[in-house]
């Protein structure tokens, strides 16, 4: 019904809220989603634009620190264990100038000190980024297709990676490309010397 939407977008919004406040005296606490991608094979989708003007390109971490400096609030030492966690950068170019990129791994995960195991037809998907010059051109779920199709090249017809619960935006262009949800966690940092996951929904068990 539409009080129970509502109740939600404010429950939502409530949490959000208590979340932010509580990570300002040093608690962290963030639910998140472990998801398959692309659970059943999707178009390409659209860009806004003609799509023959973007080009693909494997980057290495110069190129990614170097194109990052713009990035407001990025911390490139996170970004650096990150790239060596996931090591295959795909960038898209527009121009000679690249638009939006994107991190893949193929070997197991560790987020937050939790290991998610990495099988060898899998693979792992994080980081994404378009710049704001080319934002609202359908560009992170095309980039994330075309990543998609390189680790298929690699074997790697199983995807996986991480939405945190708040952020909608990550959710919703994962949802485009046939995504689903296969557990939800949350994780407990308490002033840097106690954090723990916990496991609060497994959607494989309905």
């Amino acid at each position: 019904s539409e009080m129970c939407i509502r109740d939600s977008i404010k429950n939502g919004m409530f949490l959000f809220g208590l979340k932010n406040r509580l990570a300002r005296i040093g608690i962290e606490i963030m639910p998140y989603y472990w998801v398959q991608e692309e659970v059943i094979p999707c178009d390409v989708p659209m860009i806004k634009g003609d799509v023959s003007e973007y080009t693909l390109k494997e980057l290495s971490f110069e190129e990614v620190k170097f194109i990052s400096k713009e990035i407001d609030n990025m911390q490139m030492d996170l970004l650096e264990k990150e790239f060596e966690q996931c090591p295959y950068c795909l960038g898209l170019v527009h121009n000679n100038t690249i638009a939006a990129y994107m991190f893949m791994g193929l070997k197991d995960v560790v987020f937050r000190d939790k290991l998610f195991p990495i099988k060898t037809n899998e693979a792992y998907l994080t980081s994404m980024w378009t710049f704001h010059a080319y934002r609202g051109r359908n560009l992170a779920p095309y980039l994330r297709y075309k990543g998609y199709e390189f680790l298929r090249e690699h074997g790697r017809d199983t995807k996986y990676s991480i939405s945190e619960y708040f952020n909608k935006s990550t959710i919703k262009f994962k949802n485009k490309l046939n995504s689903k949800h296969i557990r939800l966690y949350i994780y407990f940092n308490l002033f840097g010397k106690w954090e723990r996951h916990y496991l609060l929904k497994n959607y494989t068990d309905n």
